[in-house]
């Protein structure tokens, strides 16, 4: 067997498995066994706890940024208030996506 053979039953071999387990790509649009944990973390996330984290660390930032003199810490609870603000619906977004 060559080695362009060998690439080629490769490359069928993966193809098929990827056409066989391609309905796997649906399985966050069904079922309910966690829908009750996932709404109420979704809610504590981009409810009052979200924000209270946000600010939280957007206030710890500054003082640390104040007693080293340094931005970093700032940004740095800038980007996490960021983050936990747009987060869970990029989550969503990509976990509820069908092909």
């Amino acid at each position: 067997m060559t080695q362009l053979q060998k690439n080629m039953l490769l490359t069928a071999i993966v193809t098929a498995t990827l056409l066989l387990f391609s309905t796997g790509s649906m399985a966050a649009s069904t079922g309910t066994e966690f829908q009750t944990l996932f709404t109420w973390i979704q809610g504590i996330v981009q409810g009052f706890g979200g924000k209270a984290a946000a600010l939280a660390a957007v206030a710890l930032g500054a003082i640390f940024s104040l007693a080293r003199v340094n931005p970093i810490p700032i940004l740095a609870g800038i980007g996490f208030a960021i983050f936990l603000n747009y987060s869970p619906g990029i989550i969503v977004g990509i976990m509820t996506a069908t092909v």
